[in-house]
Formats: C-alpha cells, sequence, structure tokens
C-alpha cells in the first residue's frame, strides 16, 4: 500500500464530467499486424516491472489523507487489452478519429487506471496501438519508459524469446477501518515531519537554497496575475487530435544556425501556429503574448522507470505579436533562458512539496475549489518529452511513428504534446470539439511555421551562423519581455 504524491492525487481532485485527465498516444507500426494473444501475452510478462498496471486507487474514508495505491483482485489483463479493427480504407484520419475516442474515455477509479487497444486494418498494411492512462498515474518521462520496456530495440526479440508469464497473487486489501488508522496516524505524525522539514531547511548549507524556493515562489505568484486572450472558457465532454511531424535533423539545424534549444525552435513554431490561428479568427495579435506552461521534468537519473508524477513548471509567454519566425525564435530563447534562471520552477516545486504537510481533506478541498473556479492564469499546456532515438519494434514488427495525447486542463481548450522518437518530431493537438472547430488551422500553422524556421536555416555554405549575442539584445530592445 503506497500513497499517492499531492501531485498525483490532484488530477484525481480535477477529474469532472467533461474533463477525464488521461495521458495516451498513438503508435503505429509496420505491418503485418501481431495476433492479438500474442500482444497481450507481451504486455503480461512485463507486468511485474509495473505494479501500478495492476493496482488500483482507494480513498481513504473523509478524505483523512492521500488516496493509496492497492492491489486489485479482480485484476484481468483482457479487460484493459483492447482490439479495434478500422474500417476499409483505414486512412490515418480514421485512425486518429477512433484513437482519440478510445483515449479521451473515462477511467472506473475502482479498475487499473489504464488501457491499452491493438488497432488493425490501417492504410497500408500497417497497424496502431493506442495507449492511455489516468495522469494520476503517469508523467510524460514516466511514459516514455513504460513505452520503451514493451517495445524492444531488436526486431528478433519477440513471444518465444520471453519467458513465460510469472504467476501473481494481490495482495490483501486494506479494509475502510484500516485506511483511517493510517491516516489517523499520519495526522498525528505530520507536525513532526513539519518540524523536520524546518530543521532541514536552517542548515546552514541550505539556506541558500530555502532562499531560492522562496524567491521562485514570489515569481511564481507573479506570473499568475497575467490574463491571455481569451482562449480559456467551459469544455464539453468531446476531444479533437491532430497530428503533426518533422525531421528533428532539420530541427537541430534550426537551433545550430540561430542559438537556442530543440525546445526553443518547436515553442516558436507553436508560437506561429497560434499566431495565425488567432488571425483567423479575427484576434488582434501585435503586441501579444499567449502564455503556455511549460512542465519540467524533476525526475533524477535513479527514478526513471517508476511511475507517477515528477514535474514542475514554468510559464512562458508566446510571443504571437511578432511576424517574423526568428524574431520569435529569439525572443523564445532570451525568455526560456531568462525562465530556467529566475527559480520559477523550483519554486512551483516547493509549493507541491508544501502540500504534502497538509492534510489529507484540506488538500482535497482546496484542489476541488480550483477545479470548480474560472482558470485565467494561462491559456494552453506545452510539453515536450524526449523519445528513445532508436527504433524500436513490437514483436519484430518496427515502430515508425509516435504522438501523444495531452488531456485538457480546467478551461483550457486546447494543450500540446511533442514527443521526439528515431530521427523524427512529432506533436499532437489536444482540443475541446466543442469550442475548437478549426483545430486543424492550428495544426497547418505549426507546421507551416517550423517549415518556415527550417527553410531560414539552410543557408549557402560557410555563411556565419545569424544568431549572435547582439541580434539578441537587439530582439530583446524590440520586444521587451513581460514583467
Amino acid at each position: 500500500m503506497r500513497r499517492l504524491s499531492p501531485l498525483d492525487a490532484s488530477f484525481l481532485h480535477l477529474e469532472r464530467d467533461v474533463q477525464a485527465l488521461n495521458v495516451g498516444s498513438a503508435l503505429i507500426f509496420e505491418g503485418p499486424a501481431p495476433p492479438y494473444d500474442e500482444v497481450c501475452r507481451a504486455i503480461e510478462v512485463q507486468l511485474p516491472a509495473l505494479p501500478r498496471y495492476r493496482q488500483h486507487v482507494r480513498r481513504v474514508p473523509l478524505d483523512l489523507a492521500l488516496p493509496v495505491w492497492v492491489d486489485d483482485p479482480r485484476f484481468r489483463l483482457r479487460a484493459h487489452v483492447g482490439h479495434r479493427t478500422l474500417r476499409p480504407p483505414g486512412t490515418d484520419a480514421a485512425l486518429r478519429a477512433l484513437a482519440v475516442q478510445l483515449v479521451s474515455r473515462p477511467f472506473d477509479l475502482d479498475r487499473p487506471l489504464w488501457h491499452t487497444w491493438l488497432v488493425t486494418g490501417l492504410q497500408g498494411g500497417r497497424f496502431a496501438l493506442v495507449n492511455s492512462n489516468h495522469h494520476a498515474m503517469i508523467d510524460g518521462i514516466s511514459g516514455a519508459d513504460i513505452i520503451s520496456r514493451l517495445l524492444t530495440t531488436s526486431p528478433f526479440a519477440g513471444v518465444p524469446e520471453t519467458p513465460t508469464p510469472a504467476p501473481w497473487t494481490p495482495g490483501r486489501e486494506p479494509t475502510a477501518l484500516q485506511l483511517t488508522l493510517n491516516a489517523l496516524v499520519e495526522m498525528v505524525t505530520s507536525p513532526a515531519r513539519t518540524i523536520q522539514s524546518v530543521a532541514r531547511a536552517l542548515r546552514p548549507k541550505a539556506i541558500p537554497e530555502s532562499m531560492a524556493e522562496v524567491l521562485g515562489m514570489a515569481r511564481f505568484g507573479e506570473q499568475l496575475t497575467h490574463l491571455e486572450l481569451g482562449l480559456n472558457g467551459p469544455l464539453g465532454p468531446r476531444r479533437d487530435w491532430a497530428w503533426g511531424r518533422v525531421d528533428l535533423d532539420a530541427v537541430k539545424e534550426v537551433k545550430n544556425r540561430h542559438g537556442g534549444t530543440v525546445n526553443d525552435v518547436v515553442l516558436s513554431a507553436i508560437t506561429g501556429g497560434f499566431r495565425t490561428w488567432l488571425q483567423s479568427r479575427g484576434q488582434q495579435v501585435e503586441g501579444r503574448t499567449l502564455r503556455t506552461m511549460v512542465p519540467v521534468s524533476t525526475r533524477h537519473l535513479d527514478e526513471r522507470g517508476r511511475l507517477g508524477n515528477r514535474v514542475s513548471a514554468v510559464f512562458a509567454d508566446l510571443p504571437v505579436g511578432l511576424d517574423d519566425p526568428l524574431d520569435r525564435l529569439h525572443a523564445v530563447t532570451a525568455q526560456l533562458v531568462t525562465l530556467k534562471n529566475s527559480g520559477t520552477a523550483l519554486g512551483a516545486d516547493a509549493l507541491l512539496g508544501a502540500a504534502e504537510l497538509l492534510p489529507g481533506s484540506l488538500f482535497a478541498l482546496g484542489v476541488k475549489t480550483w477545479a470548480h473556479s474560472p482558470q485565467r492564469m494561462f491559456s494552453t499546456v506545452t510539453t515536450n518529452v524526449p523519445g528513445p532515438q532508436q527504433p524500436l519494434f513490437l514483436l519484430g514488427r518496427r515502430m515508425t511513428d509516435l504522438y501523444p495525447y495531452i488531456p485538457l486542463g480546467v478551461d483550457l481548450r486546447i494543450t500540446i504534446g511533442v514527443a521526439s522518437y528515431a530521427g523524427g518530431l512529432a506533436w499532437g493537438i489536444t482540443g475541446d470539439r466543442d469550442s475548437i472547430r478549426d483545430l486543424h488551422v492550428l495544426a497547418d500553422g505549426i507546421q507551416q511555421a517550423i517549415t518556415e524556421l527550417i527553410a531560414l536555416s539552410t543557408p549557402p555554405e560557410n555563411t556565419p551562423p545569424t544568431f549572435s549575442e547582439a541580434s539578441h539584445a537587439r530582439i530583446l530592445r524590440a520586444h521587451p519581455l513581460p514583467t
């Protein structure tokens, strides 16, 4: 029995009837598709290394403490592994329409919080795996580890080489009385934990770190007052999912020519896409910015492969008011450098850590109150997850594409996930179908913006890079960052 972290539990409390907080992906493979039974067996042999896949969430009576993970005595693998077949001609658009219906379905919290579907009949003799996990169970980095574990780096590894699935006996499920008593014990000991935390913070070598956390939280609080361009609002129950893809080496060439990181290039292309989308809706964008939350992984190397969420966040103001693609890139790069050095992510992480000291009932009440209040702190979420760069295989079939699915948050009608894999960079855009009927315009705008940046980054040979400290300073003078 292991208790959820405050961040993991918050994803349970934030969920509403029209807001299933599922993280997902669509993995496309070269065919022919393996038999359904072989897919089930390939997953089953990995379950001992993925204990959450056979556990469900138990809430503590009266929310006296955070919920716990416990073994599900009724677990059946085939209740979580499905099979769907596309009607001819089985286009990618048909796969995307089916996949978003599957991924966005709410989970039964009395069962393990995951599903995988084998989808056959895809055009070109291909097939797909569509995966869905509740956000309380997984974040992007741990999700990439799970995909890597289920797949292999060799086309010759498959079911005949895998061991027979080990027998599994679930642990005894705790009673409501046991959950209550454990929570009461923790409530009694929480003052001791508070004293220990204060003592650690007051150690001489810890004072600079504590000050950084305080300053980071102050900056984090300052950013929450910023208002956006009206992209927030109530959500409906249906979702759309748009995909895009580009060569990763071409993106790296952009950052090598003009400075910054791969993530900066991606964010600047997304900025250009939002600019196109907003203009198509008649929005005035000149001189404006659009705030996005950018999750930052705090997962240590020795924690890779463990489920649960280890993330903080920074809040970036995308310069949708800039028309020139390179101006947008330099402005994004300058801002991300400032944010990374400001302690903002550290401050957000410190706030989440402080939540561990709250009784479960107060924490649940606070999150539920926030979930039912209008949210205008930021307008979208943009997350970039580095995936495996070597080709991966499922039962000898090579995976060709990986598209991420990011759930919509409180009053957030658009979210974007980016994932790299085997020399490619792909993005998945989630939209609220009831309020965003033109998600394809945003998808096309992002594709056009990344294409423009690539075209501007292939000059004649021996031409020096265009990015310099002077051009950096020029952009900042012309377009100062918000304070």
